[in-house]
Protein backbone atom coordinates (compact mmCIF):
# COMPACT_ATOMS: atom_id res chain seq x y z
CA UNK A 1 0.00 0.00 0.00
CA UNK A 2 3.06 2.80 0.80
CA UNK A 3 4.47 1.33 -2.33
CA UNK A 4 1.76 2.44 -4.52
CA UNK A 5 1.68 5.80 -2.87
CA UNK A 6 5.05 6.73 -3.18
CA UNK A 7 4.65 5.42 -6.92
CA UNK A 8 1.58 7.74 -7.31
CA UNK A 9 3.44 10.73 -5.87
CA UNK A 10 6.30 9.92 -8.35
CA UNK A 11 4.70 9.66 -11.52
CA UNK A 12 3.07 12.57 -11.16
CA UNK A 13 6.15 14.58 -10.56
CA UNK A 14 7.40 13.28 -13.54
CA UNK A 15 4.60 14.12 -15.43
CA UNK A 16 3.82 17.44 -14.95
CA UNK A 17 5.66 20.49 -15.90
CA UNK A 18 4.70 23.06 -13.00
CA UNK A 19 4.73 26.92 -11.94
CA UNK A 20 3.64 27.91 -8.49
CA UNK A 21 0.39 27.09 -6.75
CA UNK A 22 0.57 26.62 -3.22
CA UNK A 23 -2.22 24.72 -1.27
CA UNK A 24 -1.43 22.12 1.70
CA UNK A 25 2.41 22.70 1.88
CA UNK A 26 4.26 26.03 2.31
CA UNK A 27 5.86 26.75 -0.39
CA UNK A 28 8.51 29.68 -1.22
CA UNK A 29 9.18 31.66 -4.36
CA UNK A 30 12.45 32.08 -5.74
CA UNK A 31 12.34 36.14 -5.64
CA UNK A 32 10.74 36.30 -2.50
CA UNK A 33 12.54 38.98 -0.21
CA UNK A 34 10.51 39.88 3.24
CA UNK A 35 6.62 38.73 3.71
CA UNK A 36 4.34 37.36 1.47
CA UNK A 37 0.91 36.61 2.53
CA UNK A 38 -2.40 35.15 0.86
CA UNK A 39 -5.86 33.89 2.12
CA UNK A 40 -8.33 32.33 -0.06
CA UNK A 41 -11.91 31.14 1.12
CA UNK A 42 -14.63 29.41 -0.66
CA UNK A 43 -17.84 28.19 0.01
CA UNK A 44 -19.07 24.98 -1.71
CA UNK A 45 -23.26 23.48 -2.15
CA UNK A 46 -25.32 21.38 -3.56
CA UNK A 47 -29.02 21.15 -3.20
CA UNK A 48 -31.26 18.32 -4.42
CA UNK A 49 -35.51 18.23 -4.35
CA UNK A 50 -38.17 15.85 -5.31
CA UNK A 51 -41.30 15.48 -5.38
CA UNK A 52 -43.39 12.46 -7.36
CA UNK A 53 -40.40 11.46 -9.25
CA UNK A 54 -40.27 8.25 -10.91
CA UNK A 55 -36.71 7.73 -10.97
CA UNK A 56 -36.89 8.36 -6.99
CA UNK A 57 -34.39 10.42 -4.47
CA UNK A 58 -33.91 11.56 -1.35
CA UNK A 59 -34.07 15.65 -0.45
CA UNK A 60 -30.89 16.31 0.25
CA UNK A 61 -28.63 19.57 1.00
CA UNK A 62 -25.51 20.26 1.38
CA UNK A 63 -22.74 23.15 2.57
CA UNK A 64 -18.90 22.96 2.56
CA UNK A 65 -16.67 26.13 4.12
CA UNK A 66 -12.55 26.23 3.57
CA UNK A 67 -10.27 28.84 4.11
CA UNK A 68 -6.51 28.45 3.20
CA UNK A 69 -4.26 31.46 4.68
CA UNK A 70 -0.54 31.06 4.59
CA UNK A 71 2.45 33.75 4.97
CA UNK A 72 6.07 33.08 4.04
CA UNK A 73 8.93 35.19 5.09
CA UNK A 74 12.65 34.98 3.37
CA UNK A 75 16.23 36.46 4.38
CA UNK A 76 19.36 35.65 3.14
CA UNK A 77 19.89 32.03 3.98
CA UNK A 78 16.51 32.25 6.21
CA UNK A 79 13.10 31.33 5.52
CA UNK A 80 10.16 30.97 7.44
CA UNK A 81 6.97 29.66 6.56
CA UNK A 82 3.20 29.33 8.35
CA UNK A 83 -0.17 27.13 6.92
CA UNK A 84 -3.85 27.56 8.70
CA UNK A 85 -5.98 25.48 6.33
CA UNK A 86 -9.34 24.51 8.17
CA UNK A 87 -12.35 22.89 5.88
CA UNK A 88 -15.96 22.02 7.13
CA UNK A 89 -18.94 20.82 6.13
CA UNK A 90 -22.40 19.61 6.90
CA UNK A 91 -25.26 17.92 4.65
CA UNK A 92 -29.19 17.33 5.82
CA UNK A 93 -30.83 14.22 4.43
CA UNK A 94 -34.35 13.31 4.44
CA UNK A 95 -35.88 11.77 7.59
CA UNK A 96 -32.07 10.75 8.52
CA UNK A 97 -30.95 14.53 9.79
CA UNK A 98 -27.63 16.02 9.61
CA UNK A 99 -24.76 14.40 9.06
CA UNK A 100 -20.82 15.72 8.78
CA UNK A 101 -19.10 15.33 5.15
CA UNK A 102 -15.72 17.17 6.04
CA UNK A 103 -13.98 18.57 8.66
CA UNK A 104 -10.30 19.69 8.77
CA UNK A 105 -7.77 21.88 11.44
CA UNK A 106 -3.95 21.76 9.94
CA UNK A 107 -1.85 24.65 11.64
CA UNK A 108 1.84 23.95 10.12
CA UNK A 109 5.11 26.54 11.23
CA UNK A 110 7.78 25.55 8.39
CA UNK A 111 11.61 26.77 8.90
CA UNK A 112 14.32 26.61 6.18
CA UNK A 113 18.08 27.62 6.30
CA UNK A 114 20.20 27.51 3.18
CA UNK A 115 23.49 25.14 3.19
CA UNK A 116 26.84 26.41 1.03
CA UNK A 117 24.73 29.72 0.21
CA UNK A 118 21.51 31.54 -0.37
CA UNK A 119 21.28 29.41 -4.37
CA UNK A 120 21.93 25.70 -2.49
CA UNK A 121 19.08 23.09 -3.48
CA UNK A 122 19.93 21.15 0.49
CA UNK A 123 18.45 23.04 3.59
CA UNK A 124 18.30 22.03 7.18
CA UNK A 125 14.24 22.50 7.85
CA UNK A 126 12.61 22.19 10.75
CA UNK A 127 8.56 21.75 11.03
CA UNK A 128 6.17 22.00 13.74
CA UNK A 129 2.90 20.62 12.50
CA UNK A 130 -1.10 20.01 14.77
CA UNK A 131 -3.98 18.48 12.96
CA UNK A 132 -7.15 17.77 14.34
CA UNK A 133 -11.01 18.03 13.56
CA UNK A 134 -13.86 20.75 14.42
CA UNK A 135 -16.79 18.26 15.41
CA UNK A 136 -18.64 14.81 16.19
CA UNK A 137 -17.71 12.38 13.50
CA UNK A 138 -19.55 8.97 13.67
CA UNK A 139 -19.85 5.38 12.28
CA UNK A 140 -23.21 5.45 11.17
CA UNK A 141 -25.69 2.47 11.71
CA UNK A 142 -22.52 0.32 13.27
CA UNK A 143 -23.78 -0.38 16.54
CA UNK A 144 -25.73 -4.04 17.18
CA UNK A 145 -28.73 -2.05 17.67
CA UNK A 146 -27.59 0.03 14.42
CA UNK A 147 -27.09 3.27 16.37
CA UNK A 148 -24.48 5.48 15.43
CA UNK A 149 -21.05 5.20 16.73
CA UNK A 150 -19.06 7.67 17.72
CA UNK A 151 -15.52 7.47 15.83
CA UNK A 152 -13.45 11.26 16.57
CA UNK A 153 -14.40 14.86 18.30
CA UNK A 154 -12.74 17.97 18.45
CA UNK A 155 -9.09 16.93 20.04
CA UNK A 156 -9.86 13.25 19.85
CA UNK A 157 -7.42 12.81 18.15
CA UNK A 158 -5.67 15.04 17.64
CA UNK A 159 -1.52 15.10 16.52
CA UNK A 160 1.36 17.41 17.38
CA UNK A 161 4.60 16.85 15.44
CA UNK A 162 7.77 17.87 15.29
CA UNK A 163 10.84 17.27 13.00
CA UNK A 164 14.00 18.82 12.12
CA UNK A 165 16.63 17.05 9.29
CA UNK A 166 17.68 17.96 5.87
CA UNK A 167 15.74 19.09 2.59
CA UNK A 168 16.39 18.70 -0.92
CA UNK A 169 14.98 21.35 -2.89
CA UNK A 170 15.67 21.91 -6.70
CA UNK A 171 13.14 24.25 -7.42
CA UNK A 172 10.75 26.36 -5.41
CA UNK A 173 7.38 24.01 -6.44
CA UNK A 174 9.16 20.70 -4.99
CA UNK A 175 11.16 19.43 -1.69
CA UNK A 176 11.80 16.10 -0.65
CA UNK A 177 13.00 15.88 3.36
CA UNK A 178 13.69 13.32 5.83
CA UNK A 179 14.53 13.60 9.41
CA UNK A 180 14.11 13.12 12.96
CA UNK A 181 10.89 13.50 14.75
CA UNK A 182 8.68 13.54 17.57
CA UNK A 183 4.92 12.69 17.24
CA UNK A 184 2.45 13.33 20.66
CA UNK A 185 -1.35 12.09 20.25
CA UNK A 186 -3.88 13.66 22.14
CA UNK A 187 -7.39 12.17 22.98
CA UNK A 188 -9.58 14.56 25.41
CA UNK A 189 -12.73 12.10 25.17
CA UNK A 190 -11.80 8.91 27.12
CA UNK A 191 -14.22 6.98 25.49
CA UNK A 192 -12.24 6.76 22.42
CA UNK A 193 -8.88 5.90 23.61
CA UNK A 194 -8.20 2.23 22.84
CA UNK A 195 -10.04 3.28 19.25
CA UNK A 196 -6.61 5.36 18.70
CA UNK A 197 -4.18 2.93 20.21
CA UNK A 198 -3.93 4.08 23.71
CA UNK A 199 -4.40 2.11 26.64
CA UNK A 200 -8.40 2.70 28.12
CA UNK A 201 -8.68 6.17 30.22
CA UNK A 202 -5.56 7.45 28.63
CA UNK A 203 -5.30 10.93 26.57
CA UNK A 204 -1.55 11.09 25.91
CA UNK A 205 0.84 8.56 24.19
CA UNK A 206 4.59 10.57 22.68
CA UNK A 207 6.63 8.66 19.86
CA UNK A 208 9.96 9.16 18.44
CA UNK A 209 10.46 8.09 15.15
CA UNK A 210 11.86 9.20 11.62
CA UNK A 211 10.10 10.89 9.54
CA UNK A 212 10.05 12.14 5.59
CA UNK A 213 7.97 14.35 3.39
CA UNK A 214 7.50 15.83 0.21
CA UNK A 215 5.28 18.00 -1.17
CA UNK A 216 4.51 19.56 -5.03
CA UNK A 217 2.32 22.47 -6.29
CA UNK A 218 1.62 22.98 -9.75
CA UNK A 219 -0.67 24.43 -12.35
CA UNK A 220 -0.55 21.49 -14.44
CA UNK A 221 -2.75 23.30 -17.24
CA UNK A 222 -4.71 26.85 -18.07
CA UNK A 223 -6.80 27.22 -15.36
CA UNK A 224 -6.22 23.94 -13.96
CA UNK A 225 -3.62 23.46 -10.47
CA UNK A 226 -2.63 20.62 -8.79
CA UNK A 227 -1.13 20.38 -5.14
CA UNK A 228 -0.22 17.00 -3.35
CA UNK A 229 1.84 16.52 -0.22
CA UNK A 230 3.16 13.29 1.58
CA UNK A 231 4.71 12.90 5.44
CA UNK A 232 5.56 9.92 7.27
CA UNK A 233 6.28 8.94 10.31
CA UNK A 234 8.38 5.63 11.58
CA UNK A 235 8.36 4.84 14.99
CA UNK A 236 11.41 4.00 15.75
CA UNK A 237 10.01 0.87 18.42
CA UNK A 238 8.02 -0.56 15.88
CA UNK A 239 7.89 -2.12 12.52
CA UNK A 240 8.63 -0.41 9.17
CA UNK A 241 5.22 -2.04 8.12
CA UNK A 242 3.50 0.34 11.41
CA UNK A 243 4.71 3.93 9.26
CA UNK A 244 1.95 6.36 9.56
CA UNK A 245 1.18 7.86 6.14
CA UNK A 246 -0.73 10.97 5.32
CA UNK A 247 -1.44 11.38 1.45
CA UNK A 248 -3.22 14.81 0.76
CA UNK A 249 -4.15 15.41 -2.73
CA UNK A 250 -6.65 18.49 -4.68
CA UNK A 251 -6.86 19.22 -8.45
CA UNK A 252 -8.82 22.46 -8.82
CA UNK A 253 -10.45 23.93 -11.84
CA UNK A 254 -11.29 27.71 -12.06
CA UNK A 255 -14.45 28.15 -14.19
CA UNK A 256 -13.71 32.22 -13.59
CA UNK A 257 -12.33 34.55 -11.47
CA UNK A 258 -14.93 33.55 -8.59
CA UNK A 259 -16.06 29.63 -9.63
CA UNK A 260 -14.35 26.83 -9.21
CA UNK A 261 -14.73 23.17 -9.32
CA UNK A 262 -12.01 20.81 -7.26
CA UNK A 263 -11.61 17.01 -5.82
CA UNK A 264 -9.59 16.33 -2.77
CA UNK A 265 -8.47 12.98 -2.16
CA UNK A 266 -6.66 12.17 0.98
CA UNK A 267 -5.22 8.75 1.73
CA UNK A 268 -4.09 7.96 5.67
CA UNK A 269 -2.69 4.49 7.01
CA UNK A 270 -2.43 4.66 10.67
CA UNK A 271 -2.55 1.12 12.06
CA UNK A 272 -3.52 2.67 15.46
CA UNK A 273 -6.59 3.41 14.35
CA UNK A 274 -7.53 0.58 10.92
CA UNK A 275 -5.02 -2.11 9.50
CA UNK A 276 -6.66 -0.67 6.40
CA UNK A 277 -6.28 2.34 4.42
CA UNK A 278 -8.65 5.33 5.09
CA UNK A 279 -9.70 7.03 2.06
CA UNK A 280 -11.98 10.29 2.00
CA UNK A 281 -12.83 11.93 -1.55
CA UNK A 282 -14.59 14.85 -1.84
CA UNK A 283 -15.88 16.50 -5.46
CA UNK A 284 -16.94 19.73 -5.28
CA UNK A 285 -18.02 22.82 -7.45
CA UNK A 286 -18.65 26.20 -5.97
CA UNK A 287 -17.10 29.82 -4.94
CA UNK A 288 -13.73 31.25 -3.60
CA UNK A 289 -12.58 34.84 -3.29
CA UNK A 290 -8.40 35.67 -2.53
CA UNK A 291 -8.82 38.16 0.39
CA UNK A 292 -5.26 38.68 0.31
Amino acid sequence: MKTLIFTLIAGILAFYPPTLQAQDSITFPDDLEGWQTSWTVGINGSQASYSNWAQGGVNNIAATGSSNFSTVYKTGRFSYGFLLDTRFGKTRIQDEGTRKIDDRLLLKNRFLYDLGGEESDFKLFANIRFRTQFDKGFDYASGEDGSNTLISNFMAPAYFTQDAGLAYVPVSYFSVEAGLGLQQTFVRDRSLSETYGLAEGDRFRSEAGFTFGASFDATIAENLSFSSSINTFTNMTKSVKSTDVYFSNKLTGRVNDFMNTSLNLDLVYDDNFSNKLQVAQVLSLGISFILR
